[in-house]
């Protein structure tokens, strides 16, 4: 079973929370429903790391590429202050029992990897990969109304924000605490007192290149500079919009076809490494500085 149809059921089941509904979601076609991973992550030292549902890879400071965790099927990575990296390996065990699986890996700054959650059945429940600098985590839980949920680093689950929400995609923090999520489309910002307004109601709007593109797949990856704007991945237009804390709205980065943005980060030095995929699931991170020259690797 390939990467695209673990992704559709997993998204599925948190919308539904229903294995019936799951089943029959995999039998959709895989082109449809591909989703590769939506994070960049850059450790202290200028190494870059990204997931292309097979391994994690790491891009050293002088280019060189090579495995940083191998065999896991990983979506989202997180990187603390100590540059602890964290990240999910995701398994679908067959269709006879139709059960999946997941554990959560840490690897240390020197290359050494160890369990964080160990082997469970279902999907991951209670965690998260997105953390502001005190190491609390937020993510959307789902039930008769979605709701933001905070884990303090002392183990307290807590409601941080009602919204009110309607379909909650994917989710990123800044240090402060301040979250910033997609929503049916609106891109929203939650306060570290758990007030949420909407910056733009467009983003998934903009989605005009890739007919393919669901609407859970239109909208991938956020991420933030250092003035408070917030990127958008936008799969659907291969395009990448910047967001200013007023809500305005910019197209920085066209991606050229076959590929489309999924994810990024900002490097120190203001160069933006950003990952694409194309809908085959084929990966490539390029290296694009603020005068606009780019390197791929």
């Amino acid at each position: 079973m390939n990467s695209s149809t673990i992704e559709l059921a997993k998204r599925s089941q948190f919308r539904r929370r229903s294995l019936v509904l799951i089943a029959t979601l995999l039998i959709a076609p895989a082109a449809a429903s591909a989703h590769p991973s939506v994070s960049v992550v850059i450790d202290s030292r200028g190494s870059v790391f990204y997931s292309d549902l097979i391994h994690v890879w790491r891009i050293a400071p002088n280019g060189t590429r090579s495995i940083a965790v191998r065999d896991v099927h990983t979506h989202e990575l997180y990187l603390d202050s100590a540059d602890n990296l964290y990240g999910e390996h995701l398994w679908y065990e067959g269709e006879a029992s139709n059960k999946w699986g997941h554990r959560v890996w840490r690897r240390t700054a020197d290359g050494r990897i160890s369990i964080v959650i160990p082997a469970t059945e279902g999907f991951l429940k209670n965690y998260s990969f997105v953390r502001d600098r005190t190491g609390s985590m937020y993510w959307a839980e789902r039930g008769t109304a979605t709701e933001i949920r905070r884990r303090s680093p002392d183990g307290r689950i807590s409601v941080h924000s009602r919204g009110p929400f309607t379909d909650v995609g994917w989710i990123v923090s800044a240090l402060d605490g301040t979250v910033y999520l997609i929503d049916s489309g609106a891109l929203k910002r939650i306060t570290p007192n758990g007030f949420s307004t909407t910056l733009s109601r467009s983003i998934a709007a903009r989605s005009v290149r890739k007919s393919n593109a669901g609407p859970h797949h239109s909208v991938m990856g956020l991420w933030l500079d250092r003035r408070g704007n917030v990127y958008v991945a936008v799969f659907g237009a291969a395009v990448v919009n910047r967001i200013t804390p007023r809500g305005e709205v910019t197209t920085v980065v066209r991606s050229r076809a076959p590929w489309a943005p999924t994810g990024g980060a900002f490097a120190s030095n203001g160069d933006l490494w950003l990952m694409e995929t194309t809908i085959t699931n084929k990966v490539r991170v390029r290296r694009i500085t603020p005068s606009g020259e780019s390197q791929t690797f």
